[in-house]
């Protein structure tokens, strides 16, 4: 161990040799166990006056919150809407603010409103858990679908989206139309489930002249796995000056069309489905419980 004190004439060397090494970016720990020093207060002495190096120092985790009470301060906000919106404690912010100047006081309407905001904001927050929570509760019921639901919902959405046979215009074809992917799927599912070989499928896209095409077809080909190649040409809607699309930005893809070749025996049998489930609809008796939801 080196013994040394104040007025030693090794001291102010010591002292060159402790300052070199501080200064070339050596710890504390580093600088005493090079010079065999032991002692704090010699150490201290030795060091006063230089800064410790940049990688020594630990960083603090309220570095970010200080910055941002800062940056929301300079906005015009209060101590109480800091405290909201970090919330860390208003001694914090005052420490960390208070060279900033104050923002103007704001009027008694202007805190009501803000405050009304503030209680809307909440109770949206509180409305979207809840829903989620029912979408998430009502979504547990399909996780798995036996053959005969995914068979039922598939008659309906054919039904409700595809084409029918009209007297006056004899179309015994199967011919569905739809821009919703999660619709697309189900659909595919469901002539899956009744045979329909993949090979008598044919896709086509529908989409409005402003829109990207390419992206669109690119989209609906990967989301029905195939090459963009096989599909058929697209079919391009015309702009009408007069209308307000809201169907615009780049989620909106078009429609697929989905037709299924040599299908004129199986439309027969989805008409017939479609009304034997009517009929059946009509005359069943449902009780005032099993329904509730």
């Amino acid at each position: 161990m080196t013994e040394i004190t104040d007025g030693h004439e090794d001291f102010e060397a010591l002292r060159e040799r402790a300052v070199a090494l501080r200064r070339a970016g050596l710890s504390r720990r580093q600088i005493r166990d090079r010079l065999h020093v032991y002692n704090n207060d010699i150490l201290n002495r030795l060091l006063d006056g230089e800064p410790a190096p940049a990688w020594t120092r630990r960083p603090n985790a309220k570095d970010d919150l200080r910055a941002r009470a800062r940056e929301l301060r300079l906005q015009g906000m209060t101590y109480d809407r800091i405290q909201l919106e970090l919330g860390c404690s208003k001694s914090s912010i005052s420490l960390w603010v208070r060279d900033l100047p104050k923002p103007e006081r704001r009027d008694a309407s202007d805190q009501a409103r803000l405050a009304a905001r503030k209680r809307w904001e909440h109770e949206l927050a509180l409305r979207d858990t809840k829903r989620l929570a029912t979408k998430e509760e009502a979504a547990e019921k399909f996780r798995t679908m036996t053959e005969g639901e995914l068979w039922a919902a598939g008659v309906a959405l054919y039904w409700a989206e595809g084409t029918k046979d009209k007297t006056y215009a004899r179309r015994e074809t199967v011919t569905f139309v739809n821009s919703d992917p999660g619709v697309i799927r189900l659909f595919l599912a469901w002539l899956a489930l009744l045979g329909v070989e993949p090979e008598r499928l044919r896709f086509r896209v529908m989409i409005h002249m402003t829109a990207d095409v390419p992206a669109a077809e690119r989209y609906w080909a990967d989301l029905v796995g195939v090459d963009p190649g096989a599909l058929q040409k697209t079919t391009i809607k015309k702009h009408n000056p007069r209308t307000v699309r809201k169907n615009v930005g780049e989620d909106y893809r078009g429609c697929l069309v989905i037709r299924v070749a040599q299908a004129a025996e199986l439309y027969r049998r989805i008409e017939g489905w479609w009304t034997g489930m009517v009929v059946s609809a009509t005359t069943i008796n449902v009780s005032s419980s099993s329904g509730k939801v």
